[in-house]
């Protein structure tokens, strides 16, 4: 695979999870009660950031001369449909919510260690890549400490 294709393939990857993460973090408002009004404000943050770190990437890949990618991933799709399952089970409790971020959170950053682990990126793209997982990481772990702060 030339560089090009792999630094286009991979930065498209990474706008589908942070479309996925924008739709998982719109669900979870929706899952809130009134009371929580803090997580739904850090919420919406969130989806802010992944929307300004989908467009960082979205520079890269029409610099590359390819289409962005508008869509979700399968496994994040996957990911929503067991949200539902869960909540259905679980109800929508402040933990539960947390949890699912949590589980989001993980995926990410997975997803992110899986691009940097691509051999044939260029260094300006894996420098992009670097500084978000780095920025991502603070959002999880803002996340699991509420979520490990919640009785």
């Amino acid at each position: 695979m030339s560089n090009q294709t792999a630094n286009y393939e991979t930065l498209n990857d990474l706008v589908e999870i942070n479309n996925d993460r924008i739709v998982g973090y719109e669900k979870a408002i929706e899952e809130l009660h009134p009371e929580d009004s803090d997580l739904k404000s850090l919420f919406a943050q969130m989806i802010v950031e992944s929307q300004k770190l989908k467009m960082e990437l979205a520079t890269e890949v029409q610099r590359y001369g390819s289409d962005i990618e508008t869509g979700t991933t399968n496994s994040g799709k996957i990911y929503r449909v067991w949200m539902d399952v869960k909540a259905i089970f679980t109800g929508h409790d402040r933990k539960t919510v947390l949890n699912n971020c949590e589980f989001g959170e993980d995926a990410a950053q997975k997803a992110y260690k899986m691009a940097l682990d691509e051999d044939n990126l260029s260094e300006d793209v894996r420098a992009l890549i670097t500084k978000q997982k780095a920025q991502l990481r603070v959002s999880h772990d803002e996340i699991k400490a509420l979520r490990d702060s919640v009785a």
